[in-house]
């Protein structure tokens, strides 16, 4: 299979759809990705693309928390924390909004190869 692709937002820690049995480390890093407690559902190891969406679903919501924690984080807090220890929260914010945003993008390529989805390069 020379020519396969793997997008710029396919994790590293998931071995390419090349590989025979990728989708073993598909599933540990997918595992990562979600609460703890979905460790025990079997159904999500038996069936990776399930548990892809279900991972897409998790960090889609957390994306979304993120930025609604942002936005009111300095009403909410001002007056409870000082100033810088606000300021710091934004930070923790601004930092991981994007991390979310770069994991979803990267859950969903993954789904998409769990799905049968084959990558080739655009010009």
């Amino acid at each position: 299979m020379g020519g396969m692709y793997v997008p710029p937002e396919w994790p590293a820690e998931v071995r390419p759809p090349s590989v025979p049995d990728w989708e073993t480390s598909a599933v540990a890093w997918l595992l990562d990705a979600v609460p703890p407690d979905y460790r025990a559902y079997e159904v999500l190891r038996r069936h990776p693309v399930a548990l892809a969406r279900m991972a897409r679903q998790h960090v889609q919501s957390a994306v979304e928390a993120a930025r609604a924690g942002y936005r009111g984080a300095a009403v909410e807090l001002k007056g409870h924390l000082p100033p810088h220890a606000v300021e710091a929260v934004l930070d923790a914010y601004r930092q991981e909004g994007p991390r979310l945003v770069r994991l979803s993008r990267a859950i969903a390529v993954v789904e998409r190869a769990l799905r049968g989805d084959m990558f080739t390069m655009r010009m």
